[in-house]
């Protein structure tokens, strides 16, 4: 099994009798967990995982206007508001408050997203598809910026240090018991942790977690960059349920409206 420590990171824990079989070093595994030849547990599949803009629901009114988000209820709806959480947001020190919410506010001028750029990590989510082999994990990510991947080697082998600095860093896994655990560093600046300005700094090192429960999984991830953050920012559970559906080739990302902006109002994106 596996814990969490004070700073976010994880430490394995000795297995405790009931999980560990009367054969030296045979592991019990969980129950209806699907698993590889190699008895790891198979993340093989397309996983609806609730990324993109789904948040949005669209609404044409009798003028033929749309409204986009913070829409007023249907003619014949229930005018309660429906149960929303608050935005998930990392907190920064004092120092760089004011900095975000600059970001923020002039989020139409300065979001990568909106110009097609890679999402970066966290912020990407969990993955759409993954291919796994003995040795890697092939990350597919089918995002409303566009298409991206990542390869994860799951060999032991330690981070590449002949690597330029990148959007989605550079990542290598370890299984602790059925757990898939990523620890990515090695990123560029030119993402954002999520949206509304949550910006980071070179030092960023994100570690996910990934675990399989018949034909869902849990994907958790945790953000470190103590020169900005005040804490790591432990970010909410995503539930991801396995698909028949294979992914297909999204509608191309292609910015058409940022140059007719003239002001900087944009929605308050509750991701």
């Amino acid at each position: 099994t596996a814990a969490w420590l004070p700073d976010g990171s994880i430490a394995a824990e000795a297995a405790s009798s009931p999980t560990r079989s009367a054969a030296a070093g045979s592991v019990a595994h969980a129950p209806d967990i699907p698993r590889m030849p190699d008895g790891r547990p198979d993340f093989n599949g397309s996983w609806d995982n609730g990324s993109g803009y789904d948040f949005l629901r669209p609404q044409t009114g009798p003028d033929g206007s749309i409204c986009i988000s913070g829409c007023a209820p249907p003619p014949g709806a229930s005018s309660a508001p429906g149960v929303r959480m608050a935005p998930d947001r990392p907190k920064y020190k004092p120092e760089f408050q004011a900095r975000v919410k600059e970001l923020e506010e002039r989020q139409v001028e300065f979001d990568p997203v909106l110009r097609c750029r890679n999402p970066g990590l966290p912020r990407i989510g969990p993955p759409d598809k993954i291919v796994q082999r003995a040795n890697e994990m092939v990350f597919l990510y089918d995002d409303v910026s566009g298409s991206f991947w990542r390869i994860i080697p799951t060999d032991g082998r330690p981070h590449r240090d002949d690597v330029d600095e990148s959007y989605l860093g550079n990542a290598v896994g370890r299984w602790e018991g059925d757990a898939l655990v990523i620890e990515t560093i090695g990123f560029n600046e030119d993402t954002w942790l999520t949206d509304d300005g949550a910006f980071h700094t070179r030092d960023l090192r994100v570690v996910e977690r990934l675990t399989r429960d018949g034909s869902t999984m849990q994907w958790q991830a945790t953000a470190h960059d103590p020169a900005v953050l005040a804490e790591p920012w432990v970010l909410r559970p995503r539930r991801m349920v396995l698909m028949e559906n294979e992914l297909q080739e999204p509608v191309p990302c292609v910015e058409q409206d940022l140059k007719h902006v003239v002001d900087g109002t944009h929605h308050d994106n509750p991701r």
